[in-house]
């Protein structure tokens, strides 16, 4: 019940108050430039990175993005910044 009852008050907030879902919904910003750039908002650490493959921890699972050459150019405790080839870009939930 206090589950339904969150959501129903961050939705409500969301809509009548005009704050992004994001922030609200705890959920991640992600923003792409083609396929060179990518900038992630609000995850919740880095799990893994290679140059071919980066997992974030989200609130509800995890983000995997595969390619080549990546380099992360920025990271803070919840951005991070990684540039290369973007070849696919996946949510895993944790009922996955």
């Amino acid at each position: 019940m206090e589950k339904k009852w969150g959501q129903f008050v961050r939705g409500w907030m969301t809509k009548n108050m005009e704050l992004p879902q994001d922030v609200m919904m705890d959920l991640p910003r992600i923003t792409m430039i083609g396929q060179i750039h990518i900038y992630i908002e609000n995850h919740r650490g880095l799990l893994a990175f290679s140059d071919k493959e980066l997992r974030l921890l989200l609130k509800q699972g995890q983000l995997l993005i595969r390619g080549k050459a990546f380099v992360i150019k920025t990271i803070l405790p919840e951005e991070i910044l990684l540039e290369g080839k973007i070849d696919s870009v996946t949510y895993i939930t944790d009922t996955d």
